[in-house]
């Protein structure tokens, strides 16, 4: 009961009383599907977050559960604020699709469209056993799908949503390796007519915004630097932070570069694509937000590219 009465306060609240798209599954379903939330059962997991693979009325779906010695008391409204968003955005096809929900836990349960491909690990490859990169042509794509996610949280609305966690284990992949952004749980709407907000810091560190992180004032520029971030990474095959030290994989590119240095090139296509990409990614991080591209420039720079990358296949 309490949790049905915070998620219809807030759903209702968001909708203005016009839909409650979200149905219910049962905690038995829930249990049943995930064998209890077995581990060996993780399609993914991190510190607030496990996604199971379940299987009810032979459907096969992911299953987000929170995790509640983390979230419960001061960040349980995040559990909500990922409800609210994720429907909100299931009509976008780069959104992965939240499509019901089990009240009868602690925290509810979410249960969102399966993605056969399963998330992206912190190298910008594919499960926690996989460690080899994606061909350039389809991290191009992943790319392009999540700038146009963003954009859409940043355009769409009267009041502009800021993701806070953009990063490759925050992405799906359906069986087509199309990308789906998830996890909206520390997203955070502006005020509407403004451009920032002052919040405390949300996020993972490596793709917070250095600006972001000393002041506490939250902007669509906040998302831009993250997402440069998110390219490096793919780019690299590295991760945020490298591991054995605290040098970040913008760091480390960007003193390669002012060596006119590169780090070693790992796919059959042209240079001139990969090039294009490393110079996008590092605009996207400049220091000064104000020097960083919008995210909708940013998506329609990644299209140039992969014509680019296109026409070299021909």
């Amino acid at each position: 009961m309490m949790n049905g009465s915070s998620f219809l306060k807030e759903l209702i609240s968001d909708c203005n009383g016009t839909s409650n798209p979200i149905c219910i599954f049962y905690s038995d379903q829930i249990l049943k599907a995930t064998n209890y939330f077995v581990p060996s059962g993780y399609m993914s997991r991190h510190r607030f977050i496990s996604w199971h693979k379940g299987i009810i009325q032979e459907r096969c779906y992911l299953i987000k559960r929170f995790k509640e010695e983390y979230i419960l008391g001061v960040y349980a409204s995040v559990v909500y604020n990922d409800i609210v968003i994720s429907a909100r955005v299931s009509n976008h096809n780069s959104f992965l699709k939240l499509l019901r929900s089990c009240l009868e836990f602690p925290l509810p349960v979410l249960v969102f469209e399966y993605a056969e491909n399963g998330a992206m690990n912190d190298q910008g490859g594919v499960g926690n056993e996989n460690r080899q990169l994606l061909q350039l042509n389809v991290r191009l794509k992943i790319t392009k799908e999540v700038a146009n996610a963003v954009t859409y949280l940043h355009m769409a609305f009267p009041r502009i949503i800021i993701h806070r966690e953009i990063k490759p284990t925050n992405v799906f992949l359906d069986k087509n390796w199309k990308a789906k952004l998830s996890d909206l749980s520390f997203s955070i709407s502006l005020p509407e007519g403004k451009s920032w907000i002052k919040d405390k810091v949300m996020g993972t560190l490596g793709y917070i915004d250095p600006s972001y992180l000393a002041t506490g004032i939250v902007t669509e520029y906040t998302d831009v630097f993250s997402f440069g971030i998110f390219l490096l990474v793919l780019l690299s095959g590295r991760p945020a932070i490298l591991p054995g030290s605290s040098d970040s994989i913008h760091d480390y590119v960007k003193g390669l570069q002012d060596k006119g240095e590169f780090f070693e090139l790992r796919d059959e296509f042209g240079k001139k694509s990969m090039y294009a990409f490393l110079e996008l990614a590092l605009r996207c991080c400049e220091t000064r937000k104000e020097e960083r591209p919008k995210m909708i420039e940013v998506a329609k720079e990644i299209k140039l590219i992969e014509r680019s990358l296109d026409a070299a296949y021909v």
